[in-house]
């Protein structure tokens, strides 16, 4: 495997300290007495698909929508076409499913109990671990509580909002993976081997819900809707789920804008640290799910960043918070964190982002490791319905995490080396500048690593209308434009200038060949010297020139749900095909 990948480059996660004998047997009693309670046996979600029997990612297209407990016969029916029939009928039979009536909510059910099982042991298990670097323990312990919030606003949103439940199904599924990467990072044990077999376990059984939901969405494509839909607007406009309130927050000048606090170095505002800022202003409330329904739950705090240079970890837990700076390269957010000083990728970043409705705008946020470090994150965002206006995000191997739910990026500049904007989000990229920096001796550069792991997540990458350029110290590096992270990797560049650092052969592969003809790669009208195709790589998932019904599925409207809810008036954002 080369020095650059991700999957096996953790010699840069270092050495970490084994627990302390009375942490070790508090938590082995834990492990002894909930791992039997998983119900399934798993092991990574690679393995997973490998003994799936060929049907990942097949959506069931038997009816879900029954009012009684399904009975065994019914189970195995609706199972046998589902990606993970045994943890199908392990969740269709339980418990849950006798007091649910509905498969679809049985199986949220189920995975919430499962979900809630697995958070108590990694939450025990990493009682005692080290708090700088923290443990990839520490990792799952929140991801597994985010993953109970997404779970629960699936379930209690799945007939208002089908794409939005899909959207944090897929989520929730996105972070089991997470947690089994940072796993990777912990010392081996029973107690670290217990969680990983749990959130295996989980991820099938989240799966299997998000099956579930799609086979029920797909079933009702027939049915006539209840509203005609909005008529997507003409032109450039704001996404619809930001308000007119937000969206004239965006449009106007740092002066004309009244915020909640004021961060400044100097002492001229009303706090010194952008995180003591954001525990102030949001202590009234407590911290809802990455999901939709708590972007709309309370009013948006908004927080001027002044001019100067912050190095801290800014951490956004809460919905509807909006940092605002004085501009590119004058308020600069900086970090150092990275995979060589021993942390995992998901907390390296020098700004994570975890509450819904996040907007920053006019930031630069650095992660200033360097080059030589491994994975060094700038940002990593995970709360739904993200937005970043005007923002410069620079780093070297993993700059951007975009790691689930629905974001976009507009006129915002984002370079690096390494898989540069990774993750499983359903994202989108207007008028961005994209540049690929010079890395290290023996690596080349690559711009995305799309992580779509199941064929039922609606997720992917869109670069569109961008500049994407290799840095003028790059010499002869290579550009790639993407190499599939996930079997299911899904990328659209489209409509964009691209120069010519990009290599012919366009996308990169990696060390799993059958993802080459699982994936979607696909280009659509875009220029410059290193928009050729003739050369790209022949795989069976590589589109050169996609249709226009293609490229539409890459476009905000598609991709980040439609009509559904985006909407009209506004400023950086088109809704389609732009030319």
């Amino acid at each position: 495997m080369e020095t650059f990948a991700r999957a096996s480059s953790r010699e840069w996660q270092g050495k970490r300290r084994l627990l302390p004998v009375a942490a070790w047997s508090c938590a082995m009693a834990m492990v002894l007495a909930l791992a039997t309670a998983a119900g399934v046996t798993s092991t990574t979600k690679g393995e997973n698909q490998a003994t799936s029997t060929g049907t990942v990612g097949a959506v069931s297209r038997i009816s879900t929508s029954a009012a009684a407990p399904p009975t065994r016969q019914n189970v195995t029916l609706i199972c046998q076409s589902t990606p993970y029939p045994s943890a199908c009928e392990t969740a269709l039979s339980s418990a849950e499913a006798r007091s649910a009536g509905d498969p679809f909510a049985a199986s949220v059910q189920f995975a919430i109990a499962r979900a809630t099982t697995a958070h108590a042991l990694a939450r025990n298990l990493s009682a005692s671990t080290p708090t700088e670097p923290p443990s990839g323990m520490r990792d799952c312990v929140e991801l597994l509580d985010i993953t109970l919030h997404q779970l629960r606003d699936a379930l209690a949103g799945s007939a208002s909002d089908a794409e939005g439940a899909r959207t944090w199904l897929s989520a929730a599924m996105t972070y089991q993976d997470t947690c089994n990467e940072s796993l990777a990072a912990v010392p081996a044990s029973a107690g670290r081997d217990a969680v990983r077999q749990q959130v295996g376990a989980l991820a099938q059984f989240i799966g299997t819900a998000l099956a579930l939901h799609v086979s029920r969405m797909e079933g009702r494509k027939g049915t006539a809707p209840s509203a005609a839909p909005a008529p997507a607007p003409e032109g450039i406009t704001f996404p619809s789920w930001l308000s007119e309130h937000d969206r004239r927050l965006l449009e106007s000048p740092v002066a004309n804008i009244t915020p909640d606090a004021v961060v400044a170095l100097d002492g001229s505002g009303t706090h010194r640290s952008i995180n003591d800022a954001i525990a102030d202003v949001t202590a009234a409330r407590s911290r809802p799910a990455s999901g939709g329904h708590g972007a709309g739950a309370s009013r948006r705090v908004v927080l001027h960043v002044k001019a100067g240079r912050y190095v801290e970890t800014v951490r956004v837990p809460n919905a509807n918070v909006m940092l605002v700076g004085d501009g590119k390269g004058k308020t600069i957010l900086d970090g150092r964190k990275s995979a060589g000083d021993g942390y995992t990728t998901y907390n390296s970043a020098t700004v994570v982002v975890l509450g819904a409705g996040f907007v920053g705008k006019g930031l630069t946020i650095i992660n200033s490791a360097g080059p030589g470090k491994g994975q060094a994150v700038a940002l990593v965002v995970s709360g739904d319905r993200s937005v970043l206006y005007q923002c410069d995000i620079q780093a070297y191997q993993d700059t951007l995490y975009t790691q689930a739910n629905r974001q976009f990026y507009a006129e915002n500049d984002v370079s690096g080396t390494v898989d540069f904007i990774f993750g499983n989000a359903a994202v989108v990229f207007q008028n961005c500048g994209i540049q690929a920096r010079k890395p290290i001796t023996g690596q080349r550069d690559t711009i995305t690593a799309q992580g779509r792991d199941d064929r039922n997540q609606n997720t992917g990458i869109s670069l569109q209308k961008c500049r994407i350029t290799g840095a003028p110290d790059l010499g002869s590096t290579p550009v790639y434009l993407g190499r599939p992270w996930r079997k299911f990797a899904r990328v659209g560049v489209m409509e964009s200038d691209l120069d010519g650092s990009i290599s012919a052969a366009g996308w990169l592969e990696w060390s799993d060949p059958s993802a080459l003809s699982t994936l979607f790669y696909g280009e659509f009208a875009n220029t410059g010297p290193g928009a050729a195709t003739n050369g790209r790589v022949a795989w069976n998932g590589v589109h050169a020139s996609m249709s226009v019904a293609e490229a539409t599925e890459f476009t905000v409207k598609n991709l980040i749900a439609g009509d559904a809810w985006l909407g009209d008036t506004g400023v950086p954002y088109a809704s389609g095909l732009i030319e």
